[in-house]
């Protein structure tokens, strides 16, 4: 069997996964002011090459080191892929009780207000943490079985480990909502489950080379098959700071301040429809006939059953745009910058072997591609210790109220360098001190700064205008 490249996404996981294992997050404390929290799961599988015999169930599991070793793990074929949901008319807008989906879209302040011109909208599964859920953990496994019927208890999967919590704010992190904690999930075998989503909701096997095309550094990502895009996604900024009902101030607040754009990656994936619960519960034998199409993995969970052929037009299906951004787009970049391969192993010789502990532990700055910087954050390397937060800052579509930002966003930039200085210290303060929260903070108290001198600003425009033009009439 041909060996995998030491570039290779598979070895690329291995090293992500490897990182996560061994690396403790960083929790945050709930306050007794709002004990609220959340909890996501991040699911992931290697797709087998074709071909591939299923595993007994009485086959004993392998651990996480020999699961990479496995020789369909390590086939050149096999393809990583992450699990994104689609709710079928659902918009950051949308408030979905108890689900994750109300607030995993927002761009890193999760209000339930404002409109997007992103279409259709991906996020992780899972959802609130509930009375009577144990833990964070429970409450990731929860909603995943109760929103697309995967068991996460299976013996089919493990807990890799938690990625970094995050704070999930109102409009202008203004007032904290509650803690997101996201958890890391590997499928170690290679056999297709049967799901059942909700109605509305499409899975979406995303392959994860397509994104490290897009964020991996360019000597990684440049080598990778599959290839996504930069995009943006367009708020309304009157949505976000002005009342619900207040018609007449949102037009004149849209008119002065304009809308946010937030970066997002533009995945290019299969049209897929909803698949009821019946259709997935089973596996069934299928035709072998050349008019079927390839019988692969994914047809398999979507329940597709073979009972007719597909038609020419079936065959040809349209493919659909979808737009990562948010806390999902962040989250995602979080699990990425895992993959960059550790400064102590610069070889490909290095990349072979199975990363110790130690290797782990002797990475610099991850870097990864991110063709945009926040607000008043250009020449600093927020992408690098912080990517999560870099996508979900947003930017102004006028010029001067990004001028303000910058010119109040002098602590944001201490804070930011102060987390620099302590990665690249590798003191304790890296875990101990909520950088990312800090960060968050002063950055949304620069935007509230700016807007109000731009409100002001505008207002005197006005008024000396009217002065002006009245003069000028009676005259």
């Amino acid at each position: 069997m041909a060996q995998e490249k030491p570039d290779s996404m598979v070895r690329l996981l291995s090293c992500a996964l490897h990182r996560i294992r061994t690396t403790p997050p960083r929790i945050i404390a709930s306050p007794a002011t709002q004990p609220r929290r959340a909890a996501v799961a991040i699911i992931i599988r290697v797709v087998p090459p074709p071909n591939t015999v299923s595993v007994s169930v009485d086959t004993p599991l392998p651990t996480l080191n020999e699961f990479f070793e496995l020789d369909w793990v390590k086939d050149p074929l096999a393809c990583p892929e992450f699990l994104l949901l689609r709710r079928n008319g659902a918009s950051p807008s949308d408030t979905v009780p108890g689900r994750a989906s109300a607030f995993q879209n927002f761009p890193g302040d999760g209000t339930s207000k404002g409109s997007s011109k992103a279409g259709a909208h991906v996020a992780f599964p899972g959802g609130r943490t509930e009375e009577g859920d144990e833990g964070g953990l429970y409450t990731a496994m929860r909603q995943t079985w109760e929103e697309i019927g995967l068991d996460l208890a299976e013996r089919d999967f493990i807990c890799i480990g938690q990625l970094d919590d995050r704070e999930i704010t109102t409009s202008l992190g203004k007032r904290l909502l509650m803690i997101l904690s996201p958890f890391v999930f590997l499928q170690l075998t290679p056999n297709p489950l049967p799901i059942d989503p909700t109605d509305g909701t499409t899975i979406h096997w995303v392959p994860l080379e397509t994104l490290a095309s897009a964020v991996l550094p360019g000597h990684i990502g440049d080598k990778m098959n599959a290839k996504s895009r930069w995009s943006s996604v367009t708020v309304d900024a009157a949505s976000r700071i002005t009342p619900r009902r207040a018609a007449v101030l949102k037009i004149l607040v849209r008119v002065l301040i304009g809308s946010m754009q937030f970066p997002a990656i533009l995945l290019d994936l299969p049209e897929s429809d909803t698949i009821p619960s019946s259709s997935t519960g089973s596996l069934a034998a299928l035709p072998n006939s050349g008019s079927y199409p390839a019988l692969t993995q994914d047809k398999l969970e979507k329940g597709f059953t073979g009972t007719k052929p597909l038609s020419g037009k079936d065959q040809n299906k349209s493919r659909h745009q979808l737009k990562l951004w948010g806390l999902s787009l962040g989250m995602t970049l979080d699990l990425m910058a895992t993959m960059i391969p550790p400064t102590s192993l610069p070889s490909p010789a290095g990349l072979n072997k199975q990363p110790t502990p130690q290797d782990l532990h002797k990475v610099s700055l991850p870097s990864l591609h991110l063709p945009f910087h926040p607000v008043g954050g250009e020449g600093m390397r927020i992408d690098a210790v912080a990517p999560s937060l870099a996508s979900v800052f947003p930017r102004f579509s006028y010029p001067d109220v990004n001028f303000w930002i910058w010119v109040f966003g002098k602590r944001y930039r201490e804070v930011v360098r102060g987390w620099e200085a302590s990665v690249h210290d590798g003191g304790s303060n890296v875990r101990r001190v909520n950088w990312s929260g800090t960060a968050l903070n002063t950055f949304y108290a620069a935007v509230r700064k700016a807007l109000l001198v731009v409100l002001v600003l505008r207002a005197i425009g006005v008024l000396v205008g009217l002065v002006f033009a009245g003069w000028w009439v009676f005259a």
